[in-house]
């Protein structure tokens, strides 16, 4: 029986949602499985269940699954003791991988996103940050980070969220006793795309709210690269997968729409950045014209020290 943890930091529950889309093998699973700590279906409290507590209690386990990044005090309190109680810590998710969405805010510092919270947003009536001791409001750190970014992380499972195919043969490497057998691919969404590449060059870069060329009735093979087209699709910067383990079409690419890079860098080691404009000038597009280069190229890997805060031009 392998006693489990599972946490979210910051996060939105997609990667927790994953796990129950296992399915069938989950409930096959289950009786080997205990999961000791779980806030995401069940109520527990990190100070006791009336707050008496004096410290973090989180029990003791096997493995820690933990999926969201970490952008304050609390996250990364939560986060050490999940790597204290636990024997091997698996970060699930892009979030908890790369930094995910929430790493975006890495570029432009704590102060602008407060300002554009309570005060600078069209939606929100101006007013002042809140009294964080008053409210008891974990002091934000200053960039949001990946699990590894902070603790050792013994696996990642990429994915925003990740395939359920692949937190199932996670689950059994551990309890095989073997996490080093689970091997995700090393190559891009490229690689794995059915899609027609008829290599021909130039044209303008698009945004989806125009529609790719395809015909309904025939499928996704039969359809032109949507890069080629001019859509900004990330597949040849991104780590495949997911698809899960069954070698079927890139998932954003079978619903006829481009990747958006929510599996991240295809190597601990690459550069999206750089390996972009490599590929838009492959197929004959000026890499200039695209806009918001770093958010839209790192959406899902801003962690790592990726993106910095940068100068924002004054409006006038």
């Amino acid at each position: 029986m392998a006693r489990i943890i599972e946490e979210w930091l910051n996060s939105c529950s997609g990667c927790e949602i994953a796990i129950l889309n296992i399915g069938d093998v989950l409930v096959d699973l289950l009786p080997s499985l205990q999961f000791v700590h779980i806030p995401v279906l069940i109520d527990k409290k990190y100070y006791g269940q009336t707050g008496e507590g004096k410290t973090l209690e989180i029990p003791e386990a096997d493995v820690a699954i933990v999926s969201g990044g970490v952008k304050n005090e609390e996250h990364l309190e939560v986060l050490e003791m999940c790597r204290k109680r636990a024997n091997i810590l698996v970060a699930l998710g892009t979030c908890a991988t790369d930094g995910g969405i929430p790493a975006l805010g890495n570029m432009y510092g704590n102060q602008a996103i407060r300002d554009f919270s309570y005060r600078e947003s069209p939606t929100t009536v101006p007013g002042p940050d809140p009294d964080t001791e008053t409210y008891h409001i974990p002091a934000m750190l200053e960039n949001c980070g990946a699990l590894d970014d902070h603790v050792k992380v013994d696996i990642k499972l990429p994915g925003c969220p990740p395939h359920p195919d692949w937190i199932a043969a996670a689950v059994l490497a551990l309890l095989d006793g073997k996490p080093e057998n689970l091997k995700l691919p090393e190559r891009s969404v490229c690689d794995t795309c059915p899609t027609i590449r008829e290599r021909k060059k130039g044209g303008e870069l698009k945004r989806m709210l125009q529609t790719p060329e395809f015909d309904p009735e025939k499928p996704v093979s039969e359809m032109r690269c949507l890069l080629e087209q001019g859509f900004m699709c990330l597949g040849p910067v991104t780590r495949a997968g997911c698809s899960g383990l069954k070698g079927e079409a890139p998932r954003c690419i079978s619903t006829r729409m481009p990747c958006r890079g929510c599996y991240g860098p295809i190597k601990e080691d690459s550069k999206p950045l750089m390996d972009y404009v490599g590929a838009l000038a492959s197929v004959g597009y000026d890499p200039a014209r695209m806009l918001d280069r770093k958010g839209f190229l790192c959406r899902f890997n801003g962690a790592h020290g990726v993106l910095h805060a940068v100068k924002q031009p004054k409006q006038k």
